[in-house]
């Protein structure tokens, strides 16, 4: 008596048939992975050019300002600590968050601009 399965009736996938998925995937992780990088530098950047500007983008200035920060952020209390703290944090998330928001545009037009100009969708010739 012979049993037939569906498995038996389907092909197999070969992987030159996964190859543009599993490419595309590994593009757009990639492409994403940039873009989330470079917009957190561009975040840690921006305090270092503010304070550089309020300096007079002079060295010492800079910091003669990071020391003063520092010894107001270590005379104040536990209170006032935590709450600079989360302020800081909060400051970041906004920033972060309006940085990604103001650059995903951009981003996403450039990304299905390069999956659809992808040269390995060619025809298969087998």
């Amino acid at each position: 008596m012979m049993v037939s399965h569906l498995a038996d009736r389907t092909p197999p996938a070969n992987l030159r048939s996964l190859m543009p998925v599993l490419q595309g995937t590994c593009f757009v992780l990639i492409e994403t992975a940039r873009f989330a990088v470079t917009s957190l530098l561009i975040v840690l950047g921006l305090p270092l050019a503010l304070f550089l500007f309020v300096a007079g983008w002079d060295l010492a200035g800079l910091f003669t300002q990071l020391a003063n920060l520092s010894d107001r952020y270590l005379e104040a209390g536990a209170m006032r600590r935590s709450l600079f703290s989360q302020d800081l944090k909060g400051c970041f998330l906004v920033l972060t968050g309006a940085i990604t928001l103001l650059r995903m545009p951009r981003f996403l037009r450039r990304l299905a601009a390069d999956l659809d100009n992808h040269p390995a969708r060619e025809e298969n010739r087998d």
